[in-house]
C-alpha cells in the first residue's frame, strides 16, 4: 500500500487485496468502536445514577440526534466517493474544489438541522410517545446535543475525506480524543447535572475532536490536498451538483432508517418505560456490533472506488469478496459472544436490567439480523463506491420504511407478539437491503455504468 507522492492519499489500485483491506479496516473498526463507546458511556453512567428513566431518555433522544447526524453523513459519504474516484482517475488537482464544496455544504446543512431540532423538540418527543418519567431528561439532552450538531457533522465530514484518501489512522486519533474527554467529563458532570451533564460531556468531547482535526489538517494542508484559503470554501456549482446528486439519495437512505427507528421506538415506548429502556440498551449493544463491522465497509469503499475509476473492475470484485469473508468471520464471533454474554451486557447499562426477562427476549429476536449484516458490508460498499446512490435509496426505503416499520407492526401489533415481534421485525428488515444488493452485484449489470471520475472537470 503505497503513498501517492507527498499526500495523505494511498494507492489501492495495486497490491494484495486481502492484506491491504485487513490493515486498512482495523483502524476504522477501532474508530467506530470508540465512536459508539463514548455515546454508550453516557448511557452507562446515566443508567447508574438515574436508573431506567434516565437510560430511556438518553437512548431515545440519541435516535433523534442520529437521524440528523446520518443525514449529514450521507452527504459526507458522497464527498468521500468523489475524493476516491478523483484519486483513482488521476484527477488529484480537483481535490481542493471537491473538499471545499463539501465542507461548506455540510456546515450549512448541520445548522439547518440544528434549527429544526431546537424549534420542534417538544413535538418530536410527543410523536415518539416519550414516557413521562423520561420526558424532562430527554428534552435537556436533545436541546444540548442538538445545539452541538455541527461538531458531530464536522468530525464525520473530515473523517469522510480522509477515508476517501485511504487514511484510516487519523480518524482513529481524532475520535480517541473525543472518547477520553467524554469519559472524564461524564464521571464529573453526570452526578451533578444528570442527563444534561452527559449531554455537555458528549458535545465538549466532539467539539474538541473536530477542532483538533481541523488544526491538525491545517498544519498539514499540503499533504491533505486542501489549502484552507477562504476562497476555497466557495461552493463550486459542478461539484455541488455531483455531491447533491449522490448525497441526497444517501441522506434519504440514512434518514429513512433512522425515521423508521423513531416509529419502532414509538410503538415500543407505548408498552412502558421498562420496554423502552430495554430496547434502548439492546439497540446500543447492536449499534456497537453494527458500527464495528461497518469499519469493513469503510475500508472497502475507497478501495472499490479507486479500482473502478482506474478501470480495474476485476480488482473491485475481489475487494467485495474479501469484505464478505471478513464480515462473515466477525459476524460469527459476535453471535457467539451475544449468546453467552448478552445478558451481562444489558446489566452493564443499568442494574435495573438484572433479572429483566425482556433482555433474553431481545437477544433471541435480534440474532436473526446478523447474517444480513455480514452480506451488507460488501454489497453496500460496492453500490456506494460506484456512485449508484439511487439504488442505495431504493434499498433504504425497502429496509428502513417498508420492512422495518411494516414487519414491526405485523409481528408486534397485528400478530400480537408484543416486544419480541417489534424487535424481530426491526432485525429482519435488514434482509431487504442485503439480498437485493447481493443480487445486483452478482448480476454484473453495473459494468456498463460510467465512472464519476469521467464526469469531473
Amino acid at each position: 500500500m503505497k503513498t501517492q507522492g507527498k499526500t495523505l492519499a494511498k494507492d489501492f489500485t495495486t497490491g494484495n487485496v486481502a492484506k491491504q483491506m485487513f490493515w486498512f479496516m482495523l483502524p476504522f473498526m477501532a474508530s467506530n468502536a470508540l465512536q459508539v463507546f463514548y455515546s454508550t458511556i453516557d448511557m452507562m453512567v446515566v443508567g447508574k445514577h438515574l436508573q431506567t428513566p434516565g437510560l430511556s431518555a438518553v437512548s431515545q433522544s440519541s435516535q433523534i440526534l442520529n437521524f440528523a447526524t446520518m443525514v449529514c453523513f450521507g452527504f459526507s459519504n458522497a464527498g468521500q466517493v468523489l475524493v476516491s474516484q478523483a484519486l483513482g482517475g488521476g484527477k488529484r488537482k480537483e481535490l481542493n474544489r471537491i473538499i471545499g464544496t463539501m465542507f461548506s455544504l455540510i456546515a450549512i446543512l448541520s445548522l439547518l438541522l440544528t434549527t429544526v431540532i431546537l424549534s420542534f423538540r417538544d413535538q418530536i418527543l410527543d410523536a415518539m410517545n416519550m414516557p413521562l418519567e423520561s420526558r424532562e431528561h430527554a428534552n435537556a439532552y436533545l436541546m444540548i446535543c442538538g445545539a452541538g450538531l455541527i461538531f458531530t457533522a464536522g468530525y464525520n465530514m473530515v473523517s469522510a475525506v480522509l477515508r476517501g484518501m485511504g487514511d484510516s489512522r487519523r480518524p482513529f486519533l481524532f475520535i480517541g480524543i473525543a472518547t477520553v474527554i467524554n469519559l472524564v467529563l461524564d464521571i464529573l458532570f453526570v452526578p451533578v447535572w444528570g442527563v444534561a451533564g452527559a449531554a455537555w460531556a458528549t458535545i465538549i468531547g466532539q467539539g474538541a475532536s473536530f477542532l483538533f482535526s481541523l488544526y491538525y489538517l491545517y498544519r498539514r494542508k499540503e499533504s491533505f490536498g486542501f489549502d484552507f484559503k477562504p476562497r476555497s470554501f466557495a461552493v463550486n456549482r459542478h461539484y455541488m451538483k455531483m455531491i447533491a446528486s449522490l448525497g441526497t439519495p444517501m441522506a434519504i437512505q440514512a434518514g429513512c432508517i433512522n425515521i423508521s427507528m423513531l416509529f419502532v421506538n414509538s410503538m415500543i415506548n407505548s408498552l412502558g418505560v421498562v420496554e423502552s429502556a430495554t430496547f434502548g440498551a439492546g439497540i446500543r449493544i447492536d449499534d456497537i456490533i453494527n458500527k464495528i463491522s461497518q469499519g469493513i465497509q469503510f475500508a472497502a469503499v475507497p478501495m472499490i472506488s479507486q479500482s473502478i475509476a482506474a478501470g480495474r473492475q476485476k480488482r473491485s470484485v475481489k475487494v467485495v469478496h474479501w469484505a464478505w469473508i471478513y464480515s462473515g468471520i466477525f459476524t460469527v464471533v459476535c453471535m457467539t459472544a451475544y449468546l453467552f454474554f448478552g445478558e451481562a451486557l444489558f446489566v452493564a447499562f443499568s442494574e435495573d436490567m438484572a433479572g429483566n426477562t425482556l433482555c433474553k427476549v431481545f437477544i433471541s429476536a435480534i440474532l436473526w439480523m446478523f447474517p444480513a449484516l455480514a452480506v451488507m458490508r460488501g454489497s453496500s460498499a460496492f453500490i456506494q463506491a460506484i456512485g449508484n446512490a439511487k439504488l442505495s435509496m431504493v434499498l433504504a426505503l425497502l429496509d428502513g420504511v417498508i420492512l422495518r416499520i411494516g414487519l414491526s407492526w405485523l409481528f408486534g401489533i397485528y400478530l400480537g407478539w408484543g416486544f419480541y415481534g417489534f424487535v424481530l421485525g426491526y432485525g429482519l428488515a435488514a434482509y431487504g437491503c442485503a439480498i437485493p444488493g447481493m443480487i445486483y452485484f452478482l448480476s454484473g449489470v453495473w459494468k456498463k455504468r460510467k465512472t464519476l471520475a469521467e464526469e469531473m472537470q
